[in-house]
């Protein structure tokens, strides 16, 4: 196999794995009340804690407070919930 050859199954490969890992990658909004955040995970949110998921393309109508937070968890009026 010549230099260019290898060159080319390695560039192959690598712009392979770039579309896997961009087509598997996925956002969306989670909502309680009027609080929102962007999650990269979806979870099975406990029933008490009311959470809306929403599409990356969704707006909102109204005033919402939009609050970030690394984890596992939900917003509950300011506090965040870690389970």
């Amino acid at each position: 196999m010549t230099r260019l050859s290898k060159t080319a199954v390695l560039a192959a490969i690598g712009a392979a794995s770039l579309m896997l890992s961009g087509a598997s990658a996925s956002a969306a909004i989670a909502c309680s009340a009027d609080v929102c955040w962007h999650v990269h995970e979806h979870y099975s949110y406990p029933g008490r804690a009311h959470i809306v998921i929403h599409e990356d393309n969704w707006r909102p109508r109204g005033h919402i407070t939009f609050r970030e937070h690394e984890g596992r968890g939900y917003w509950r009026g300011r506090s965040w919930v870690e389970w």
